[in-house]
């Protein structure tokens, strides 16, 4: 007879039984009944030693299930299962997350074939591993975990829902990859042959990731009412961190905002090319493969292809590994800042760091040392 336990920490009964091979098992019952428990653990244990299939395992259960809950257990396949659990999700975050999402799926359901419409408890963690395998091959390691860790959420889900009686990405872990390269800050020349390429709108995108630190997406999306070229300040709020951060412009700075396209409204962009490619994928990709053209154009770097092949990777694979990129433009401005002995604590003020303890300790850095740290900033 299988065996039932409860753990402290848990309300429910776990079933804890051997298969035909004598590999013990544990799995939760999702009853808080003794006597319910011991008898779903007793049907999983008969289950698992007459080797039956998922389906059959999933039939006995639901014979249970239906006795003690007088309700049929839910039955979906994956692919029916993802359309419901992602309708919801829908008003509740940006088009750019559900796209990564519905994305993530697609590619489990490609990979799948004809299983993506049978059964979802026909889903095992090795048919995962091999998902995460077979990614491995071909995408970066970014890539590979966040298809990953969709998948993770899709499935945790789908046992929330009583679906699944636990999650087959449960124990599956993430892949490993090399050591990611530290990003090289720019040098003088360097900055100056690619402005020496560079439009009007990639020279003012330029400036600001170097005076600001900010990040391209921060950047493209920036309209005129967050600047103020009475108290030369630009107010935003950093979409990956949350963080609300003022940032003084340098007198270039000014300058260049004073050449950029302005209109009456104050929500006009302030680099209208580059919002409009931020604003119809939710995603910098695009300018980011623009501003490697500019790297190639200046010398910088090799020119890449637009996509990648099993033999040439995508350009979006060099800054990975090290190479000269946009956010190159922020380690440039955190590394002058330390050669000029600014304090690090008003450098990463107006960078706006990741951290939520360092950021709190950066908010009482005060107006003044912020502006006399941007007007030591060089001239580019």
């Amino acid at each position: 007879m299988a065996e039932i336990r409860k753990h402290p920490k848990s309300k429910y009964w776990s079933a804890r039984f051997y298969d035909s091979s004598g590999v013990r098992h544990t799995r939760s019952t999702k009853t808080t009944n003794r006597r319910e428990a011991q008898r779903i653990a007793d049907a999983f244990e008969e289950a698992s030693r007459k080797k039956r299939t998922a389906k059959q395992v999933r039939d006995v259960i639901s014979e249970f299930h239906k006795a003690i809950t007088g309700e049929d257990l839910a039955s979906q396949s994956f692919r029916a299962f993802t359309e419901s659990w992602i309708i919801p999700k829908t008003p509740e975050v940006k088009p750019s997350t559900i796209t990564f999402y519905r994305t993530a799926i697609a590619k489990f359901i490609t990979f799948l074939g004809s299983k993506a419409d049978a059964e979802i408890t026909e889903i095992t963690s090795d048919d995962i591993v091999r998902f995460r395998n077979l990614e491995s091959k071909t995408l970066s390691v970014k890539t590979v975990n966040h298809d990953l860790k969709a998948l993770k959420m899709i499935l945790t889900g789908a046992r929330q829902d009583r679906v699944l009686s636990e999650s087959p990405c449960e124990f599956v872990k993430t892949t490993k990859g090399a050591l990611k390269k530290k990003r090289t800050p720019f040098t003088i020349p360097q900055l100056q042959a690619v402005l020496a390429v560079a439009d009007d709108e990639w020279k003012s995108l330029i400036r600001f990731g170097l005076y600001t630190g900010q990040r391209i997406g921060d950047l493209a999306s920036l309209t005129w009412r967050s600047v103020d070229l009475i108290k030369k300040q630009i107010r935003l709020t950093q979409q990956k961190t949350g963080k609300a951060v003022i940032i003084p412009l340098t007198g270039q700075m000014v300058t260049q905002s004073e050449t950029m396209p302005n209109s009456d409204s104050p929500d006009t962009p302030i680099h209208p090319k580059a919002y409009a490619a931020w604003e119809r994928t939710g995603k910098t990709a695009t300018l980011s493969n623009q501003f490697a053209d500019l790297l190639a154009q200046a010398g910088l770097r090799e020119k890449k292809a637009h996509r990648k092949s099993a033999t040439e990777p995508g350009r979006g694979v060099g800054s990975s590994q090290g190479g000269l990129s946009f956010h190159c433009l922020r380690t440039t401005m955190i590394t002058m800042g330390a050669e000029l002995g600014i304090p690090k604590e008003v450098i990463m003020a107006i960078a706006g760091h990741d951290s939520e303890e360092m950021s709190l300790h950066y908010t009482n850095i005060g107006t003044d040392a912020l502006e006399r740290a941007i007007t030591a900033f060089p001239v580019i």
